[in-house]
């Protein structure tokens, strides 16, 4: 969006939580100095959102890094004032709808009308100090290295050899202006202490160029697995320059899997594993349309294990079809925090966790970083340890 468009929406939305909060709190006697520093809250977040998302179009530098910083900790901040706001404005208007209604039908609503009061001033003073909270819960959620989830995933038929095979999965890491080296390293070496047979990484990686950010991914060449890394993209690699992400990870020793699949051999079994392109990379390149069915051509018609990764839940549909038996996917971030959680499912057919579709399994993998603010509540990043058991 451009700068000035953004700027004005921003204002406006400040400006709206500014009218609804700030004049209770200038009349609150136990801190009547708190409407005035809320209004200096929002006018520096006002500013600083728009001039934070510049800055990171901005070639590199100290004060595009901190700006950046700033603006992406005031969009989390204010994304939960507003949002509480809007509740705030919604529990008044029922408050004050019950209490007329009760007094057109000639009942006392005395005790309503000294509610609404309370409420007032009360839900005021709660938006800000809930809102801080929850940021500063968020900001440590997100900012610590992600916890492993582990799943068992029943597949029927599956031979004895892949009985116990085991994945890790990570995804959304979105190594850029706030994720860097020491993150990713984090995330690398607990990735590495549970001894997987394959790591899967599906896709939304980075956020930025290569250039830019070749330094900070550095980390991925020190995964270690049975049979090695494997890489399919997300739709911000192509906001980032997809090609030369490719390059790069198959540089770190990823094997990235473009509409195409390799055959593991694991013991006496073989297991085949394929890998889309982004579910929207035909948007940016038309040779990288998604398609699970062009990935299993020339797979051993026999294969009774067939894994696919792909970014987005939404190819889960094409993968049933193509006669997958398992899905990994990302994208979603579960959410990343309330309530936008409960608005993912309007864009995906799962959001997070092991789903079925008909006869193919779909995991979706909540994110093992974050994107734009520094904030998880309610939806904690995860590493993914899955294990294939017989069902």
């Amino acid at each position: 969006m451009p700068f000035l468009p953004l700027f004005l929406v921003s204002g406006v939305l400040h400006i709206y939580v500014g009218w609804r909060i700030a004049p209770v709190l200038a009349a609150w006697q136990v801190f009547p100095q708190a409407g005035a520093l809320l209004w200096g809250l929002l006018l520096a977040s006002a500013l600083l959102m728009p001039l934070g998302f510049a800055a990171r179009r901005a070639a590199g530098g100290g004060l595009a890094l901190v700006l950046t910083w700033l603006g992406l900790l005031c969009m989390g901040l204010f994304s939960s004032l507003l949002v509480l706001t809007v509740l705030r404005d919604a529990l008044l208007v029922l408050v004050w709808a019950v209490a007329l209604l009760t007094a057109l039908l000639g009942l006392d609503a005395g005790p309503l009308h000294g509610l609404l009061t309370l409420l007032q001033t009360w839900s005021a003073v709660a938006v800000p100090v809930l809102s801080l909270l929850v940021t500063l819960w968020g900001f440590w959620n997100a900012r610590r290295t992600a916890r492993v989830v582990r799943i068992d995933v029943p597949i029927a038929g599956l031979p004895a050899a892949l009985h116990g095979f085991s994945v890790a999965q990570i995804s959304d890491i979105h190594v850029g202006p706030t994720i860097r080296r020491a993150y990713l390293a984090r995330i690398v070496a607990r990735v590495n202490a549970l001894g997987a047979d394959m790591v899967a990484i599906t896709g939304d990686l980075v956020d930025g160029k290569v250039a830019d950010l070749q330094a900070h991914v550095a980390p991925l060449s020190d995964l270690t697995s049975t049979h090695g890394t494997f890489f399919v993209t997300g739709n911000h690699e192509y906001y980032s320059g997809a090609h030369a992400w490719i390059d790069e990870l198959r540089r770190l020793g990823a094997t990235v899997l473009m509409n195409e699949h390799v055959v593991l051999r694991h013991g006496t079994a073989a297991l085949v594993l394929a890998g889309v392109a982004d579910f929207s990379a035909h948007h940016f390149d038309e040779a990288h349309r998604s398609s699970p069915s062009d990935a299993l051509q020339g797979a051993p018609l026999d294969a009774a294990m067939r894994l696919l990764l792909a970014h987005q839940p939404r190819s889960a549909h094409a993968a049933a079809d193509a006669g997958f038996h398992l899905q990994l996917s990302g994208h979603t971030h579960g959410g990343q925090f309330w309530p936008w959680n409960h608005f993912v499912q309007f864009q995906q057919p799962f959001t997070a966790g092991l789903n079925r579709l008909q006869d193919l399994w779909v995991y979706t993998n909540r994110g093992t970083g974050y994107w734009g603010p520094p904030k998880r509540f309610g939806v904690p990043s995860e590493i993914t340890h899955l294990r294939l058991v017989a069902a």
